[in-house]
């Protein structure tokens, strides 16, 4: 973004969006947080105690297990990427 008429809104955010995008977009990302399925599944994190440390590692067959955020992101460790 060097030359960019839009680099005045870098510190604003990453994608160079105008004010009103960026307006637009936080409404949008707002609205989608407070959806009744979105509301669910940050509830059921709580639940679980999820933090920094841990992520919830989602398996094939839908169930979810807590395991450490390095094991978690290891796929080449599961055989969970060809």
């Amino acid at each position: 973004m060097r030359n960019s008429p839009l680099k005045a809104y870098a510190k604003a955010n990453s994608q160079g969006l105008s004010p009103t995008a960026l307006k637009a977009k936080r409404e949008r990302d707002l609205a989608a947080a407070k959806t009744p399925a979105r509301k669910m599944k940050k509830a059921q994190n709580q639940r679980i105690g999820q933090s920094s440390n841990y992520d919830i590692h989602h398996e094939s067959d839908g169930s979810t297990a807590k395991i450490s955020t390095a094991s978690n992101r290891d796929v080449w460790k599961r055989n969970e990427r060809t």
